[in-house]
């Protein structure tokens, strides 16, 4: 975090409150260290004061530091409360706008929120197939929109055969990586756990996802193999 106000006391405040929310921080006390701050370095946010001493507009430092192709998310501080004053510094660039007394955990708040609409889109995490979803970070399964409820089991079942969807896997390879057992005939019991999946994912008429494909074990597929049964 870059931190340019040229007020002391205010800047000693905002960086201890930025290092105990887990930042690094750099200070800055007027416009013109600002500017060679956040333009020979880069920091995920900038907190930039409206008013910096030799008479300074913070607005002018923000157009600047746009100009330079600055893109760091700037949360504006003033005293200048009206709403004039917080459109104008919206529209010079700034991100957010802070008015002077403000608490040191609203700021962190709206820091961390700038932070990430400015950081890059959230990975898409869920395992799909066809109307099948499974989040492995909430372990929701839904087919056709509608919630499943599965056991630990079947859920980690249905996550394996998800994540090798397409892939024909043996019986043998379903215990050792789901059970994380060795056994010579592990076939009914996954044939049982594999029955009780299917009950549940077909239900309501729903077409089945989970394939036998005779002599060597299921595939999770859209549409069934030609070998399955």
């Amino acid at each position: 975090m870059l931190v340019i106000e040229d007020d002391a006391a205010t800047a000693h405040e905002i960086a201890a409150a930025l290092r105990l929310h887990g930042c690094a921080v750099d200070c800055a006390g007027t416009a013109r260290e600002g500017l060679s701050r956040a333009t020979e370095d880069r920091f995920d946010a900038i907190v930039l004061d409206r008013m910096l001493p030799g008479g300074a507009d913070g607005l002018q430092v923000l157009q600047t530091l746009r100009g330079f192709g600055v893109a760091a998310p700037v949360l504006i501080l003033s005293a200048l409360s009206a709403v004039d004053d917080r459109v104008r510094g919206l529209r010079a660039g700034g991100d957010d706008y802070l008015t002077k007394p403000f608490e040191a955990l609203e700021l962190t708040a709206r820091l961390d929120v700038l932070i990430r609409r400015s950081g890059p889109p959230a990975r898409e995490t869920t395992l799909r197939s066809g109307d099948l979803a499974l989040d492995p970070l909430t372990r929701e399964v839904c087919r056709a929109g509608l919630r499943i409820a599965l056991l630990p089991r079947e859920y980690l079942l249905l996550e394996h055969l998800l994540r090798h969807a397409g892939q024909v896997m043996t019986r043998r390879m379903l215990f050792e990586q789901v059970w994380e057992y060795r056994f010579d005939r592990p076939g009914s019991l996954i044939d049982v756990h594999v029955g009780n999946l299917r009950r549940k994912l077909d239900a309501g008429g729903r077409p089945p996802m989970i394939h036998t494909v005779r002599g060597q074990g299921y595939v999770l597929a859209t549409e069934p193999p030609h070998a399955s049964l």
